[in-house]
C-alpha cells in the first residue's frame, strides 16, 4: 500500500474549504500512485470541522478510513505546541473530533498545549503520533527532552524540508536524530497543492485498514520510503501557488484554488 503521512486538503489555512479543490486533491492523488493518505490538516485552520463534515456528508467511512473513489483518507490533524514544534496525530474520526473539542481552547499562539500536555491528551486515544519536520528552522523538534519526544511513533522526513534544506542533508539529519531516539521514519509530502503529491511515498507492504494496522506497520520498520526524482521542481511549483494565494487572501481578495 502506498502512503503519505501528512497532507492537507486546503492551500492556505486561511482559505475557504472548496470541495471542488477536494475533490480533485483525491483525482491527483491517485494520480500520483498513492493507495492513502493521512488527512493532517491544520488544527487551527479557519474549518477543520467543515472538511470532516463533508467528508461525513459524502464518503462512506469503513474501519479507521473514508473511502474516498478508491482512495483511502485516514482522519487526523497538525497541531503546534508552545514549543514552537507541530506535531502530527492520526486516528479514528471521533478521536480526532474529541481531541479537537479540547483543543479548541488552545488555538492561539499564546494558548498552545506544551508539547508533554498535547501527549498526554494523545495518549488518552489510539493515535499515531509524528513528528513533523523536524528540522524546519522555524519549527523545530530538537528542543525537547529525548524522554518527550520517545513518546512519539515516528518523525517525518518531509517533502517541503528535503526541497529546503536539501535532500541528502534533510534525510541524513532526519534519519540520525531518529536512530538517537529508537524511532522509525515515516515519509510526507506536506502537499498544500496537489502538484507536490508523490514527491514522498511510503510503501508497506500490507495494506492498512485501521489505525492499529498503521500503527504496527510503522513500528515494525518494515517499508520503503521513494523521494521522486522530480522532487524540487514539484515542491519549488506547489510552493509558488500557495504563496500567490496567501498574497492574494492578505489583500482580502476571494480566492477559487482549481486547474
Amino acid at each position: 500500500m502506498n502512503i503519505d503521512f501528512h497532507t492537507h486538503v486546503k492551500v492556505a489555512k486561511k482559505s475557504d474549504f472548496s470541495p471542488d479543490y477536494f475533490k480533485e486533491m483525491i483525482h491527483e492523488a491517485k494520480l500520483a500512485g498513492l493507495d492513502a493518505i493521512a488527512l493532517t490538516e491544520h488544527f487551527n485552520t479557519s474549518s477543520l470541522e467543515t472538511v470532516y463534515q463533508y467528508l461525513d456528508d459524502h464518503f462512506d467511512y469503513v474501519q479507521d478510513y473514508y473511502d474516498a473513489d478508491g482512495l483511502k483518507i485516514f482522519p487526523g490533524m497538525e497541531v503546534d505546541v508552545r514549543e514552537v514544534s507541530h506535531i502530527l496525530l492520526i486516528s479514528r474520526r471521533e478521536n480526532v473530533a474529541a481531541m479537537f473539542r479540547t483543543l479548541k481552547n488552545h488555538l492561539g499562539k499564546e494558548d498552545f498545549l506544551p508539547f508533554s500536555a498535547l501527549m498526554d491528551l494523545a495518549e488518552q486515544y489510539n493515535v499515531l503520533k509524528i513528528g513533523a519536520h523536524p528540522f524546519r528552522p522555524a519549527t523545530p523538534l530538537t528542543q525537547h527532552a529525548p524522554e518527550q519526544l520517545k513518546r512519539l511513533d515516528a518523525l517525518d522526513l518531509n517533502g517541503k524540508d528535503l526541497y529546503s534544506i536539501g535532500v541528502d542533508e534533510n534525510r541524513s539529519k532526519v534519519y540520525g536524530f531518529a536512530e538517537r531516539l529508537g524511532l522509525p521514519v515515516t515519509g510526507g509530502s506536506d502537499t498544500h497543492q496537489f502538484m507536490q503529491y508523490g514527491t514522498v511515498i511510503n510503501t508497506l507492504p500490507e495494506n492498512c485498514a485501521t489505525i492499529d494496522d498503521l500503527k504496527a506497520a510503522v513500528h515494525s520498520g518494515n517499508f520503503s520510503i521513494r523521494i521522486s526524482d522530480d522532487l524540487k521542481l514539484r515542491v519549488k511549483s506547489a510552493t509558488l501557488i500557495k504563496k500567490l494565494v496567501k498574497q492574494l487572501l492578505e489583500k482580502g481578495k476571494a480566492v477559487h484554488v482549481n486547474s
